[in-house]
């Protein structure tokens, strides 16, 4: 039985060590914003439904996994144009939804 800091039962590539970084620094930059700027009153989008800061922030990261596996079951390696994508899906999410 390993220490608790084994890390070793996952392959820590560098894109997959990227990625965990990435939505942890998401969740603590949105955390700020919502200390310095409370509310994120709910708004109405393109999809019909009220969300807030928080779940456009959720929808934004569960559209980016489902567009890179869709990528890789269709299309396979590079992830260089999904990851474009994604960049997009969040900016649209984070302006019309």
């Amino acid at each position: 039985m390993g220490s608790v800091l084994d890390l070793t039962w996952m392959a820590w590539t560098w894109p997959t060590a990227a990625f965990f970084a990435a939505v942890v620094l998401s969740v603590v930059v949105m955390g700020v914003w919502e200390s310095y700027s409370p509310g994120g009153n709910p708004r109405r989008g393109v999809f019909g439904i009220d969300t807030t800061r928080g779940d456009r922030l959720f929808i934004s990261w569960l559209g980016t996994g489902f567009i890179h596996l869709a990528w890789l079951g269709f299309v396979g390696p590079p992830l260089w144009w999904p990851l474009g994508i994604t960049i997009a899906w969040f900016l649209f999410v984070f302006r019309w939804v």
